[in-house]
């Protein structure tokens, strides 16, 4: 019997054609040693995309649907809880909730939506985490804004070097139970309510600092104005507002739009970029502008991670 290797993806209705395409990628270039079990956890899903989705499933890869259920019910719509300050969607939290949701695993893969997998998605699970909470890699995506990496240095409290990206996550399925990590998010998040830019992302951070195994760079490669791009990326993350079916000449665009051809969401992606309106680019900019500039002011803040930890309070998970 071939080894499983599960892997999961959170999304709703909105991101379905995403994940169709992400999904389509990952099976293409899979090694059929093994045989993948694809969760897709999501909230209020509709039958149609379900279908579509799991249309892509093949002899090696099964697919599965779960609808989150009551375990989010306190994380509410509050400023604090809002992805880059500009929207509330409780499909990101998600994932800090898949260790308890299947305890039938020791290890998976989590992974975003807004992703092509070039490489070979078996060699990340092959890899070796240890003891570690989780595997990540270090985010590129902030290190050319100072004031992103102020606000991870001093209000999240990690080195700008250290700071991972949630995006693409190799869980210690394990470790996460055997440490109680989703019930004390949760208390985390409840008792302080610390104001963040990417709330999933900073408590893993600010939670799991000092137990993370940093992936290599190309497993979670991003557009990066102004850089060369990056030769053989393994899965290149589509990351804030550098979406390629929203703008052109995004980097990394013909990987995403090779893959989108071959599938069944590919007009609606296409429909997407023709659509996609100066109003739309216009609030995308000053989301990002907001941002920043809320970056700017945290550390300054009276409550924030770094303070907490400095007031010995606990907040890094200890294994």
């Amino acid at each position: 019997m071939r080894e499983e290797i599960p892997i999961f993806f959170t999304i709703d209705d909105g991101y379905a054609p995403n994940m169709g395409i992400a999904l389509y990628s990952m099976i293409q270039n899979a090694s059929r040693q093994y045989q993948y079990k694809i969760h897709v956890i999501h909230q209020g899903l509709s039958e149609e995309n379900q279908r579509k989705i799991a249309a892509l499933g093949n002899e090696n890869f099964e697919i599965l649907f779960s609808e989150m259920g009551e375990k989010l019910s306190g994380i509410t719509d509050r400023e604090e809880n809002r992805l880059r300050c500009d929207y509330f969607s409780l499909t990101i939290y998600f994932r800090l909730f898949l260790a308890d949701m299947f305890p039938e695993y020791e290890k998976a893969i989590y992974v975003d939506s807004d992703i092509v997998v070039p490489g070979d998605i078996s060699e990340m699970y092959r890899l070796d985490l240890g003891e570690k909470i989780i595997g990540a890699c270090h985010d590129f995506s902030i290190e050319e804004v100072p004031e992103l990496v102020n606000y991870i240095e001093n209000a999240v409290g990690v080195a700008c070097q250290e700071y991972i990206n949630s995006g693409v996550l190799l869980l210690n399925m394990k470790r996460l139970r055997e440490l109680n990590f989703s019930e004390k998010f949760l208390t985390l998040l409840t008792t302080y309510h610390v104001d963040c830019i990417a709330p999933d992302q900073d408590y893993l951070n600010a939670m799991c600092h000092g137990n993370i195994f940093y992936l290599d760079k190309a497993w979670d490669i991003m557009p990066q104005k102004g850089k060369e791009a990056y030769q053989n990326p393994k899965l290149i993350h589509y990351n804030l507002f550098d979406k390629p079916w929203c703008y052109r000449g995004i980097q990394y665009e013909d990987y995403f739009w090779k893959y989108a051809e071959e599938t069944c969401f590919y007009e609606e992606v296409r429909r997407n970029l023709l659509e996609y309106s100066e109003e739309q680019a216009r609030h995308d900019a000053q989301s990002m502008n907001v941002m920043i500039q809320k970056a700017d002011r945290q550390p300054q803040k009276e409550l924030t991670f770094k303070k907490l930890y400095e007031e010995g309070k606990e907040i890094r998970i200890c294994s």
